[in-house]
């Protein structure tokens, strides 16, 4: 008699686990992966209206991406900023701020960068030369967040005008430095000196990686450890969800804001400087990749998680890389990965509008 109702316990909290973890299963589902195959279905309906079949771009992106040898590298490769600056999101939105003047950061830090190598190289043992590189960018890149976060924390400024409209003022300001003051004078085109290969970032062993690329994962690792296993990212986690909670228990919000500022932005800057020192060697006129707001929706997908949005990272990555041979093959422009994007942040809305909406009718 004693051993039934154990036995009925035991299988009504397997149940329980099993439920469970099929409705968190249904929610990754939903979250995560539902919008990225529904970006991918109208962006390949979009496809068809110009007269290109879906199955065939997908395939040479794929192939392009992961199936040759110098595509993945190339893949691998692009990963390095881009994981930076998922690294400064997630600090920001988990502290609940909205630096969006990432791809502002991202020219300042790489502007930075490209004008100090090139002229240390000539004196300074190399390893240093690339250290400072980076610090400079970072460095340039946080007080370019200054004034927003000085707006947000002590006069309560809505961050998301500021930071865009300070990424505008950078985008021109890191122009206006390329063309003027850090101008090559040896060139025709208007670009920064160029930092010679062999005094790059070094690539990984026996391939083309840039070595950046693990720079990107530490930070992001790094980041993601701070944010969960940390009492500091315990705090930053209390100010984005109640600033005002975060007063009464005695944290120092207006300093905080200005420190996740200047984090968020120096990792941006980095950002610029890995792809100049380990890629590019140089900044042009007019260069501006725009990485950055097209790391928001992939940042989000992952639920401000930085191991889960190092795949994200990666599948963008190679769909940058992809479509750039795929555009050529097909006949496709090559800012069609744009679209996709654009679709993946329309469909993120609705998804996480219906989800907010599911929450309400089961609590209900």
């Amino acid at each position: 008699m004693m051993v039934e109702p154990a036995q009925s316990s035991g299988a009504g909290s397997l149940g329980l686990v099993t439920s469970a973890a099929g409705r968190a299963a249904v929610r990754i589902g939903l979250t995560a992966v539902a919008p990225v195959v529904l970006a991918l279905v109208l962006s390949g309906a979009v496809l068809s209206q110009m007269g290109t079949d879906p199955l065939e771009y997908y395939g040479y992106v794929v192939q392009r991406a992961f199936m040759t040898p110098s595509g993945f590298q190339a893949t691998v490769t692009r990963m390095a900023p881009l994981l930076l600056l998922g690294a400064g999101l997630i600090l920001a939105f988990r502290a609940g701020l909205w630096n969006l003047g990432l791809d502002g950061q991202f020219m300042l830090g790489a502007t930075a960068a490209a004008a100090l190598a090139p002229p240390l190289a000539q004196v300074w043992p190399i390893p240093l030369v690339l250290a400072a590189s980076m610090v400079a960018a970072m460095a340039a890149a946080a007080l370019w967040s200054l004034l927003p976060a000085l707006l947000k924390a002590y006069h309560g400024v809505n961050e998301i005008i500021t930071t865009l409209m300070m990424s505008f003022l950078g985008l021109s300001v890191s122009n206006a430095l390329v063309k003027l003051a850090f101008l090559d004078p040896t060139t025709t085109v208007p670009q920064t000196r160029t930092l010679a290969v062999a005094d790059r970032l070094p690539p990984l062993s026996g391939t083309t990686v840039s070595s950046g690329v693990l720079i990107g994962l530490v930070a992001i690792v790094a980041v993601h450890l701070v944010m969960t296993r940390t009492s500091f990212g315990l705090r930053l986690r209390v100010v984005g969800a109640n600033p005002r909670a975060a007063i009464h228990v005695g944290l120092r919000v207006p300093l905080l804001t200005v420190m996740v500022f200047a984090a968020s932005a120096a990792l941006v800057g980095l950002a610029g400087a890995v792809e100049i020192l380990g890629v590019h060697g140089n900044v042009r006129a007019d260069w501006n990749p725009a990485f950055g707001l097209a790391v928001i929706p992939l940042v989000f997908l992952a639920r401000l998680n930085g191991l889960a949005t190092i795949v994200y990272v990666l599948f963008f990555s190679a769909l940058q890389i992809g479509a750039e041979s795929a555009a050529r093959r097909l006949g496709v422009p090559h800012y069609f990965s744009l679209v996709l994007v654009a679709n993946l942040l329309i469909v993120l809305a609705l998804v996480e509008h219906l989800s907010q909406r599911w929450r309400l009718d089961t609590r209900s």
